[in-house]
C-alpha cells in the first residue's frame, strides 16, 4: 500500500504508559531531554570555540554578527564594517532576535560568546522532541530521536560554519512542533510566532504551521482552526512586509538584495541542468536519511517545503547543498516528523510495532554512517588539537594591535580581533576611504574571500607606498601601520 498523509490524530496507546520516575526534580523523560541537551551543547561547543582557537572562523559571518550583537549591547541599530562603513544589518536580513545575546555581549566580549549561545540553543532543541518521544514512545526510542536530532548533519554543519542568527530558530520549531504533534494547537501556534524576528523567510514556515494547526483542529475545534488561520495569515504579511517593506527601507541602496535571487525562470534554467538536481536530491536524501525516511509518513514533514522552496529556486548554488548552515532549521522538523510517524505506527499494535522496531535500527545506522563524514568528525582529528606554527606566528603578530585601533583585516583573521578592535575585511572599502591605522593580511591561504593571495600582495605593496610602513610578517602573515 502507497504511503499517504494522515492529518488525523494518532490512535489512543494499546496499553498505559508505565509511570514516570522522577529524578531531581524532573519526571524521566524530560531528565533525558535536559541531559540530551547538555551532552549536545558540550560537543557544539567545543567543536566551535576549538575551531575558533585554530584560526578556522571567518570574518564571513561571524565577525558581522560579532559586530552586530556588539552594536545592540551599545545601544545602536546592528551595523557592521565589514560589510560596508557603517552598514545596516536589518537591511541585510531582518533578525532583531539577535537583540537578545546583548545582555551577554556586554559581559563577555568577543565572538566566544556567539558561539557558545549557538551550540547552546542548538542543543535545546532536543529537549522537546526527546521528552515527547519518551513520555509516548520509551525511553530508548527518545535515545534514538535525540541521536538523530543532534547527529544530524544540519546541525553540525551549522555549528562548524560561524555563527548564525537561525540558531535562535531550532528550539523554536522544536517547542512548536511538539506541541502541534501532541495536538496542543495554540501552543504550536503561540512558539511559531517569534520565528518572525528571526529571519524574514521563516513567516512562510510560521504560515505553514498555522494552516497544519486550522487542519489538524477541523471543525469540532474552533479556537484551534482560528488560532491556525490567524497564524497563517500573519506568517504570510510578515515575511512580505520584512522582505518588500522593513529590509529596502534600512539597506543603503533601498532593494533587498537576495529576493532577486529568487524565480520561476531561475528554476526552469536549472531543471536542464541535472548536476543542479543532483546536489538536491542528496541535499533532501541527507534531511531525511536519518529518519529512515519515516517522516515522509508525517504532515509535519511538509513544513521543511518553505525554506527548500527559496533555496532550490534560488540562482546562488551554496543554497543548494549540504555544506552549510541552512539545513539547521529543517532538522527539527523532520525530527518532530519522525516521532509522529514512530507513534502511527506504534499505535497500530501488532505489524506496526515490528517496523517500528526496524525504523529505529535503521535510523541508528543511517545517522551513525553520515557522522563519518559530519563536521563533528574533526572532533576525532589530530590537526583540531595539535599546535599549528602558522596559527601561532600569527596570534604573535595579532598581540601587535592595540585594543581599539582601526584596522582592516583579512577575512580569517577578522574574528579573532572584532571583540576588541574596529574591524573591516581587507578588499570591502578602499583603503583610501577607510584609512584603517592597522592592515593585517594573511596571504598564506591562496584562495579566500574577497582577494586572493596574490591580491593581498599587491594590496600591501601599494599600501606601504601610501603610506603605510611594515611592522612585522611572518609565515605569510603581513602586518603594516599608517605613518603619521
Amino acid at each position: 500500500m502507497a504511503h499517504r498523509l494522515v492529518l488525523d490524530p494518532p490512535a489512543a496507546p494499546a496499553r498505559s504508559p508505565r509511570p514516570t520516575r522522577r529524578v531531581a526534580g524532573l519526571d524521566r523523560a524530560a531528565a533525558l531531554g535536559w541531559g540530551g541537551a547538555i551532552v549536545l551543547a558540550a560537543v557544539f561547543a567545543t567543536l566551535s570555540l576549538q575551531r575558533h582557537a585554530q584560526m578556522r572562523t571567518t570574518g564571513y559571518d561571524l565577525g558581522i554578527f560579532d559586530q552586530g550583537v556588539r552594536a545592540y549591547a551599545e545601544g545602536r541599530l546592528p551595523t557592521s564594517l565589514l560589510k560596508g562603513i557603517d552598514y545596516p544589518l536589518l537591511g541585510d536580513h531582518f533578525s532583531p532576535v539577535l537583540a537578545v545575546l546583548a545582555p551577554l555581549r556586554l559581559v563577555f566580549a568577543g565572538p566566544e560568546t556567539l558561539l557558545v549561545a549557538q551550540a547552546v540553543l542548538l542543543a535545546v532543541g532536543v529537549v522537546p522532541l526527546a521528552t515527547w518521544a519518551a513520555r509516548t514512545l520509551g525511553p530508548r526510542t527518545a535515545v534514538v530521536v535525540a541521536f538523530c536530532y543532534g547527529a544530524a548533519g544540519g546541525l553540525a554543519h551549522a555549528v562548524a560554519f560561524d555563527f548564525h542568527e537561525i540558531a535562535f530558530a531550532v528550539p523554536l520549531l522544536a517547542f512548536s512542533l511538539t506541541a502541534l504533534g501532541r495536538r496542543r494547537l495554540v501552543p504550536a501556534a503561540l512558539w511559531a510566532l517569534p520565528l518572525v524576528l528571526v529571519k524574514e523567510d521563516l513567516g512562510l514556515t510560521v504560515a505553514g504551521i498555522g494552516v497544519l494547526v486550522a487542519l489538524f483542529a477541523g471543525r469540532s475545534d474552533r479556537r484551534g482552526r482560528r488560532s491556525g488561520i490567524a497564524t497563517a495569515v500573519f506568517g504570510i504579511a510578515a515575511t512580505a512586509i520584512e522582505s518588500f517593506a522593513l529590509i529596502p527601507l534600512f539597506n543603503p541602496g533601498g532593494t533587498n538584495v537576495y529576493t532577486g535571487q529568487v524565480g520561476l525562470g531561475t528554476a526552469m534554467t536549472q531543471l536542464t541542468t541535472l548536476a543542479s538536481m543532483d546536489e538536491k536530491l542528496a541535499t533532501v536524501a541527507a534531511l531525511l536519511l536519518p529518519t529512515a525516511f519515516l517522516a515522509l509518513r508525517s504532515p509535519i514533514v511538509l513544513l521543511v517545503v518553505p525554506t527548500l522552496a527559496w533555496r532550490f529556486l534560488s540562482d546562488n548554488p551554496q543554497y543548494w547543498g549540504t555544506s552549510f548552515h541552512y539545513d539547521a532549521v529543517l532538522v527539527p522538523v523532520v525530527t518532530a516528523a519522525f516521532v509522529d510517524a514512530l507513534l502511527r505506527l506504534r499505535h497500530r499494535g501488532g505489524w506496526g510495532c515490528i517496523r517500528h522496531r526496524v525504523a529505529l535500527v535503521v535510523s541508528v545506522a543511517a545517522t551513525a554512517a553520515l557522522l563519518t563524514a559530519s563536521p563533528l568528525a574533526q572532533l576525532l582529528t589530530p590537526a583540531l588539537w595539535q599546535p599549528d606554527p602558522h596559527v601561532a606566528a600569527a596570534r604573535s603578530i595579532l598581540r601587535q594591535i592595540p585594543d581599539h585601533a582601526t584596522v582592516a583585516a583579512t577575512n580569517s583573521l577578522v574574528p579573532q580581533l572584532t571583540g576588541r578592535a574596529e574591524v573591516g575585511l581587507l578588499g570591502i572599502v578602499p583603503i583610501e576611504a577607510s584609512l584603517p591605522r592597522f592592515i593585517i593580511a594573511d596571504t598564506s591561504i591562496p584562495r579566500q574571500f574577497p582577494l586572493d593571495a596574490d591580491d593581498l600582495v599587491d594590496l600591501s605593496a601599494q599600501a606601504q607606498r601610501s603610506g603605510y610602513r611594515l611592522v612585522d610578517a611572518a609565515d605569510g602573515v603581513i602586518l603594516l601601520q599608517r605613518v603619521g
